[in-house]
């Protein structure tokens, strides 16, 4: 089972289970009872394939798990450890976007580029909570232990320790990291 849960892969199960990741039991059953996990595997191995034949493979699966969960995440966009889809379900991100550790996302999110002003894709740093339905577009900076409220909508720089809130989004900003409570079962810390 080594060769199929790597160091990331148990790094990203983590995020849901905590120091159980190790056992049989619980990487079957998040690989194949949790959507989104399975997404995040298939999605790792065609990341890190390392010639064309395993890619093709792990990316035929990823493609198929891509029409069964609603996620679309190419591979070989980067996300750092201990990535953790919430709630999974249309889910899109642009493969140029940048994600740091410790990321959540949520059920109807979108991270896209965009063209004009802010022309480019979004850089995420660690500790970022996205929620659901919350809208993430062009060349914006999300600092670290940034809480992207429901249904908020931002393609402007958040600072660090912020809340992001409403659409357009404002910018709530904390002493403390507002994503704390959020970001279960941190990796890294």
């Amino acid at each position: 089972m080594g060769l199929f849960f790597n160091k990331t892969l148990l790094e990203d199960l983590y995020r849901y289970e905590g120091d159980g990741n190790q056992k049989l039991k619980v990487k079957l059953r998040y690989l194949f009872c949790a959507p989104g996990y399975t997404y995040i595997f298939f999605f790792r191995h065609a990341s890190m394939a390392r010639n064309r034949i395993s890619r093709m493979f792990w990316s035929f699966f990823l493609h198929v798990t891509k029409f069964i969960t609603h996620i679309q995440i190419p591979a070989g966009t980067k996300i750092g450890r201990g990535f953790r889809i919430v709630h999974f379900g249309h889910i899109v991100v642009n493969p140029e976007a940048v994600i740091g550790d410790n990321f959540n996302i949520s059920q109807g999110c979108l991270i896209g580029n965009a063209m004009g002003k802010r022309m480019g894709s979004p850089t995420f740093g660690n500790n970022v909570c996205m929620n659901a339905n919350a809208i993430v577009i062009g060349n914006a900076h999300i600092g670290n232990n940034v809480l992207i409220a429901p249904g908020a909508f931002v393609n402007f720089d958040v600072p660090d320790n912020s809340i992001v809130i409403g659409n357009p989004g404002k910018i709530i900003a904390r002493e403390s990291s507002p994503t704390k409570k959020y970001i279960v079962y941190p990796v890294g810390d």
